[in-house]
């Protein structure tokens, strides 16, 4: 079956078979540049890539592709420049995703925020999306995509698909004056009625936080008429992660009613979910929780908290994230071929109202169910 490995680019980025480039250019001191695959699981070269790169985030990360592959199924493959046996000189991760009920596809990364290519030039990532091109044509798959934070495909054959807006708040000034930045009333008079309500905060990652957690999500996700994740999945993260994955749960009288999820990696720590009780938002919940991660990342000596995706039409999420002083910037994601944005197939209206009427039981399940096909 055709594959990525042992293809030879261009400098236009042709790919062909057998290392040897189609003639598109006439220069023929142009290089040819063969382009590999490789198991980011199992070739040691992927972590030690990984750690060097200030651009890598968490979804580069070892622990966040097991946990794709052992909660979805999915196959993670790095495409490179780099021949084998020699350390990485870049890459672009993907995952494939094989589907009957949403088609086949590579995505760069599913269940991701954003995903940047581990690249040195334009050039080099035009090579490697020339290969995922090729790729998506040679299976025949839907599409391919990627999430950058940073680099811009150019005007090659990958167009823009989706735009949301992305949060990051810098860690590296004093507390105090991290704290002032905060929007008076909507953060810091909540953190004061949080410790005035007083209360109970709790981190970890326990079962039984994980099991808090969980709650809030399953409840949260209804009143938006959504499945929730499979448990199994923040099962395998906190499996993988280890201490790096901290549970944080907010309570008013012994019953839960805010929490968060953050991993750690490098000096990012990423806030990934989030859920509450919304009859106890007045008692300021979430404030207390982000305020106590603020705390701790400072205390850790980590420069940035990563605060996440919103959707650009969701002005609630992205104002709550302004008001922590967070600095925003457009996030856009990228697919070959180009085609038309087009709404989620979860957004239906008929399974929406399907998830509103279902008990939690089968909402589970439904997200057991439904979950794979979707990264």
């Amino acid at each position: 079956m055709t594959n990525f490995r042992n293809w030879t680019a261009t400098p236009n980025a042709v790919m062909v078979r057998d290392a040897r480039p189609i003639p598109l250019v006439r220069n023929v001191e142009q290089a040819k540049t063969s382009v590999y695959t490789l198991d980011p699981l199992s070739d040691p070269r992927w972590s030690e890539f990984v750690a060097r790169r200030d651009q890598a985030s968490v979804f580069h990360s070892v622990p966040w592709l097991r946990a794709l592959q052992k909660t979805y199924g999915y196959e993670p493959i790095v495409v490179t420049t780099t021949p084998p046996r020699v350390a990485l000189r870049n890459g672009l991760l993907f995952c494939r995703i094989q589907s009957w009920l949403t088609g086949s596809r590579l995505v760069s990364l599913p269940f991701s925020d954003h995903c940047e290519p581990l690249v040195n030039s334009t050039k080099e990532l035009d090579e490697l999306l020339a290969a995922a091109q090729q790729d998506v044509d040679a299976r025949r798959c839907k599409y391919a995509e990627i999430r950058p934070i940073l680099v811009e495909p150019g005007s090659g054959p990958f167009g823009t698909h989706l735009t949301y807006c992305f949060h990051r708040l810098d860690l590296r000034g004093p507390i105090d004056e991290i704290f002032r930045r905060f929007h008076k009333d909507c953060v810091q008079r909540k953190i004061r009625r949080a410790e005035k309500e007083k209360l109970v905060y709790q981190e970890g990652n326990s079962p039984e936080l994980l099991r808090a957690f969980y709650r809030l999500l399953t409840g949260m996700r209804r009143r938006k008429a959504l499945p929730p994740q499979p448990i199994t999945w923040f099962e395998r993260l906190a499996e993988e992660f280890g201490n790096d994955l901290k549970i944080r749960v907010a309570s008013h009288n012994g019953l839960p009613v805010a929490s968060i999820l953050t991993l750690s990696h490098k000096k990012v720590m990423t806030y990934k979910y989030g859920c509450s009780n919304t009859s106890y938002n007045k008692l300021g919940g979430m404030a207390l929780l982000f305020w106590k991660t603020i705390q701790e990342a400072k205390e850790q000596g980590f420069d940035e908290l990563d605060f996440g995706r919103s959707d650009s039409d969701n002005l609630g999420l992205i104002a709550f994230k302004d008001h922590w002083g967070a600095t925003s910037s457009s996030l856009t994601y990228w697919k070959y071929p180009r085609t038309q944005a087009s709404s989620s197939w979860m957004n239906n209206r008929v399974m929406r109202r399907a998830a509103s009427a279902a008990p939690d039981i089968l909402l589970r399940v439904a997200g057991k169910l439904l979950y794979k096909h979707i990264g």
